[in-house]
């Protein structure tokens, strides 16, 4: 029997239940959970985002981007041990930085904060986690998966991105550029983080393979965004994604000599 996951039978011995986190009647896991969400402007989607987390997770970093409504209020309200954390950079990818460098869990978490994710699939990829993958990626492409949310032209796009990454780097992605994904601590020693924008979950995709982490793909459902409007502009943003396959691709020796970007349990930001 793993170390880390165990089935939750009623009537066990309480010192050796309390090591456990219950997650379902037949499932308990061991390490704590952090969900990462970053946040700007979203005070009208977090009730959704917050109903679908599950209870039993450790912590919730809330990356603050300045917003100017009261986002850092209603997270609060909603989730009274929330952690906020203000960014200091600009950018999902900064943000991200700064909320992984600020969570506790042994297991990480990244979830958008425009309702598009559903958190009751959290338990799908701590699944994965403790069964023996290093990286639980969502794919809205693999089998049990779908979107509410991309156009033709940004299926055909991450197709075409995530083809490219597939054959120049020996993947087997079926999506790409995709915000919802968990993975092991660990795994942020090995893939050193150090873009600001969205292409920072193709970056954490092609890292992972170069790194030799082992993933699983996660079937996953976007829905629309509920409120307010996306930030994401299809073609600047496919081309920052397209510069970042191009350099890591000239830079296939050069992950593992440079300095760690990501500093665990430290780093920019304000924590409150």
């Amino acid at each position: 029997m793993s170390s880390v996951v165990r089935p939750a039978v009623s009537g066990q011995d309480p010192l050796i239940a309390s090591k456990y986190r219950p997650i379902s009647t037949h499932l308990a896991i061991a390490p704590p959970v952090s969900v990462v969400i970053p946040a700007m402007n979203e005070a009208e989607n977090l009730p959704y985002v917050f109903k679908t987390l599950p209870a039993w997770i450790h912590e919730v970093v809330l990356v603050d981007g300045n917003s100017t409504d009261n986002t850092v209020e209603v997270a609060r309200e909603l989730w009274p041990d929330v952690k906020v954390v203000k960014q200091v950079g600009k950018g999902k990818g900064d943000a991200l930085i700064t909320g992984f460098a600020a969570s506790t869990g042994d297991i990480i978490v990244m979830v958008d904060a425009d309702g598009s994710a559903d958190g009751h699939e959290i338990v799908s990829y701590v699944s994965a986690l403790v069964s023996g993958a290093d990286f639980a990626k969502g794919s809205r492409f693999a089998n049990g998966g779908g979107t509410d949310d991309m156009t033709p032209i940004r299926k055909l796009g991450n197709w075409a991105l995530c083809t490219a990454v597939n054959r120049k780097f020996g993947a087997r992605y079926t999506d790409l550029c995709y915000g919802y994904n968990a993975f092991w601590r660990h795994c942020l020693d090995k893939i050193d983080l150090d873009c600001t924008g969205f292409e920072v979950e193709t970056l954490m995709n092609i890292r992972v393979v170069k790194a030799g982490l082992k993933v699983q793909e996660i079937p996953s459902h976007e829905y629309l965004r509920i409120h307010g409007s996306s930030n994401l502009r299809a073609v600047r943003d496919g081309l920052r994604v397209l510069k970042v396959i191009l350099k890591e691709r000239s830079n296939r020796r050069s992950l593992r000599r440079r300095p760690h970007a990501v500093a665990l349990n430290s780093g920019p930001g304000e924590v409150s």
